[in-house]
């Protein structure tokens, strides 16, 4: 058989490799971008331990002794 009607520039080509390629690269700024932010978010706002003598290995209640400087 003689494959007479090739398209590489067709969608299951190179154009379809662009197009995903491009799609990933977009999708990998994006998360970088919105990770950025949020580490910096919570870099602003430090914390401080009220009491560190009252910690306790594995407390569900070590919670409460953070608080958040502004």
């Amino acid at each position: 058989m003689e494959n007479t009607n090739r398209n590489i520039f067709g969608l299951h080509g190179i154009t379809g490799m662009l197009i995903a390629t491009v799609l990933l690269l977009s999708i990998l700024a994006g998360l970088t971008f919105w990770g950025l932010g949020a580490q910096q978010a919570v870099a602003d706002k430090p914390y401080k331990i009220t009491d560190p003598q009252a910690l306790k290995m594995r407390d569900v209640a070590n919670a409460n002794q953070k608080v958040i400087e502004k």
